[in-house]
């Protein structure tokens, strides 16, 4: 393989693909998901492909690796890796190759894992297969990956099953094994989709730097703009089974030429934006099924430029004077700056709160402790000592009616552990907790049934909160019929209100939720919240999930809702650019504490707490042309079984040798009032905290301006 690696030159493309068509077998016939697909990619360069759910990016990566299962397979045209055919090879032949020139690094890594086998054995395999190493060099070389991968005591990490350790180091360790026999292509399928801000950071970074020093060209399919810009050199935009858009990734984001790439830009927040400033424009309608493709263009259903040609006439792949490739009849007659939307996507007018209304909620000191049972005898007989898992700690803060507090952190820092506590899944451990002037620290048990009516919550998956044999209306009238909401003889009509009110409509009564898109049965989630007619909304995570146009369109709805009921609404998002756009408030939680909190505006510029900072370091932002000050914080974040006294950011903190005695450190910071709310938990002086740069900086083309 080196040898005629080394023939073809360095030039050459790793891999190239020219009018690919995947089809499946299917009863009664065929159905293509995958329609002339064409672009290459070389060495040392890293290719994005983006797209909606269903727009065919993993069918082109199965394609590349024939994981296209019994009844897939390559229809037509030509997948060369490194100038070999691969269409048509044997499956011991692709066999030989996966894992040792091609790789692959999947969104969830627990899939590439073995959870009955030590991680060692698991990467030792990879050599001894592929290489033929001895056992002993293959530790040496597996230990050393791991090191280049930043996994901290590595030899350790070997000797551990894949569940003995995080997710982010399950996907360092799925990125090392990739890479043990230093392959010429790595195929790298949503692989930080899953990762806390701070993880994705190290992992975009570690992929920048394999790609430069082991020269690899790199394939990596995701739906989020912002991880393209930071990672990508050239994009390939799908839609519908077809490349719609080829180009650089700075021609993409400054300049797209196609109406599907204008719109997925469209539908993604900027850092520095909010919801009184900015706008997002969600795609209307929905990626047609393959069995469904319109004749013509299969964009026309959505596009807002559509002519009677474009209903017609198929569209061909065709390069511009400026070096894209479009598949658009018309891509030089359109001026996205002239583009108009359409009433059916017409967001609302949010309305500013500037925390004159009455506070709804108001939380001081609110603590919430889990008690771990020990193993040995004196824990069995009740005589050990108790240990607590200390899962938020003294949080205070109060959220006017109306209004949004966004909480943003990494995992395990207590996010959706406030939000339960306070919705009543979880009973409090300490302090006072008061809604609408009634206490409500108690668990669901021993709360009124007029608070629980007021108090609803959003779930990141809805799959796991419906009810898969109850109808659509069904779950949404139950609300109602509980509560008392309606009279009986007005439910059905409420209920389809209430879908009208999601954008989904009467036609989704009798529907299962398995018939359902994510972001429809994510609509139906908010419908049944807003059932009981509730003043206070929590929803954690639920757009996390989605795809940016449908993310948009969620994001648009419950600033519908919070605009017509005053709905007021606390709002967990690991996207800090969601949650500056959606929020009025945002909080900043780690390890339990609330680490700053204040107006949005005030969180996402100077002065703000060092790990605010970090987190914004660590945002991918759909911008190439941004600059983001370099942060990463080391380490994982500490047990809350066993939490760093002091200021519990001590231990990761990158600023903390700046302070005259770091020690202080060791004793519990204090509150800086920065006025207007904006409160920061830190040793370090306003003055000091002020002095630092700002963290983003983006270049306009006359001039360079800060944005938080």
């Amino acid at each position: 393989m080196a040898e005629l690696e080394s023939l073809m030159g360095r030039s050459a493309p790793v891999l190239k693909l020219e009018n690919v068509a995947v089809a499946y077998k299917v009863r009664g016939g065929e159905i293509e998901a995958v329609q002339d697909v064409s672009f290459q990619i070389r060495r040392g360069e890293a290719y994005g492909i983006v797209g909606e759910s269903g727009c065919g990016k993993s069918t082109v990566a199965w394609a590349v690796l024939n994981f296209l299962g019994a009844n897939g397979y390559v229809k037509r045209g030509s997948i060369k890796f490194l100038g070999q055919e691969l269409v048509g090879k044997s499956g011991e032949e692709l066999r030989r190759l996966r894992g040792d020139q091609i790789a692959m690094v999947y969104q969830d890594p627990m899939q590439a894992l073995n959870p009955s086998m030590r991680l060692g054995d698991q990467m030792r395999e990879v050599l001894t297969v592929h290489r033929g190493l001895s056992e002993d060099a293959a530790e040496k070389r597996c230990i050393e990956m791991l090191e280049r991968v930043y996994m901290p005591d590595p030899a350790n990490v070997m000797q551990r099953y894949p569940h003995q350790i995080s997710g982010g180091q399950q996907q360092r360790v799925v990125i090392a094994m990739a890479l043990l026999n230093n392959p010429a292509l790595l195929i790298m399928d949503e692989p930080t989709t899953a990762l806390d801000v701070t993880v994705e950071a190290a992992v975009l970074d570690l992929i920048a730097e394999l790609r430069r020093d082991f020269d690899t060209g790199i394939m990596f399919i995701s739906h989020n703009l912002g991880v393209i810009a930071r990672v990508c050199t050239r994009v390939g935009v799908m839609y519908a089974g077809e490349m719609v858009e080829r180009a650089t990734v700075e021609e993409i984001f400054k300049d797209p030429q196609h109406p599907y790439t204008q719109g997925l830009i469209r539908c993604v927040p900027k850092l520095g934006s909010n919801k009184l400033g900015s706008v997002l424009y969600p795609i209307r309608g929905r990626v047609p099924p393959p069995d469904k493709r319109p004749t013509g263009c299969v964009f026309s259903p959505r596009c807002d430029y559509c002519r009677d040609r474009c209903q017609v006439e198929r569209p061909t792949l065709r390069q511009l004077p400026n070096g894209s490739w479009v598949r658009c009849h018309f891509a030089e007659e359109i001026d996205p700056r002239l583009w108009q939307p359409s009433e059916d996507i017409m967001p609302p007018k949010p309305v500013s709160h500037d925390g004159a209304n009455e506070p709804i909620l108001k939380i001081e000191g609110l603590k919430k402790y889990y008690e771990v049972p020990g193993s040995s005898l004196k824990d069995v007989l009740g005589l050990g000592e108790k240990r607590l898992v200390k899962a938020v700690e003294n949080a205070s803060f109060s959220v006017p009616q109306g209004s949004t507090l966004g909480i943003v952190g990494e995992s395990g820092c207590g996010k959706s552990t406030l939000v339960k506590t306070i919705v009543g899944l979880e009973d409090s451990t300490g302090g006072q907790a008061n809604f609408l002037g009634f206490d409500i620290t108690g668990d669901l048990t021993t709360r009124d049934e007029k608070l629980i009516q007021e108090l609803q919550m959003v779930f990141q998956n809805p799959d796991s909160t419906m009810n898969p044999s109850y109808t659509i209306g069904q779950q949404i009238a139950r609300p109602m019929q509980r509560f008392g909401t309606v009279p009986r003889d007005k439910i059905r009509s409420e209920v389809i209100r209430l879908l009208e009110a999601v954008r989904l409509g009467a036609n989704y009564m009798d529907r299962l939720p398995r018939q359902l898109s994510g972001g429809e049965k994510q609509r139906v989630g908010i419908a049944r919240a807003l059932a009981s007619r509730p003043d206070l909304i929590m929803c954690d995570e639920p757009v996390s999930a989605l795809d940016v146009s449908v993310q948009a369109a969620v994001l648009n709805l419950l600033l519908e809702i919070q605009d017509t009921y005053g709905t007021t609404m606390l709002f967990i998002a690991h996207d800090l650019s969601v949650v500056r756009f959606f929020s009025d408030y945002v909080a900043v939680m780690y390890l339990g504490q609330i680490m700053e909190i204040g107006p949005a505006e005030a969180i996402y510029a100077p002065p703000y707490h060092p790990y605010t900072e970090a987190l914004l370091s660590a945002v991918p932002i759909p911008d190439p042309t941004a600059r983001q000050k370099r942060i990463r914080l080391e380490g994982s974040v500490p047990s809350a079984l066993n939490p760093p006294s002091g200021c519990r950011f001590n231990t990761r903190c990158p600023r903390r040798q700046l302070l005259p005695d770091p020690d202080v450190c060791l004793t519990e910071p204090p509150w800086r009032d920065a006025g207007q709310g904006h409160r920061i938990f830190c040793h370090h002086t306003l003055d000091t905290l002020s002095s630092f740069d700002p963290v983003i900086t983006t270049q306009s083309t006359k001039e360079a301006k800060h944005v938080g």
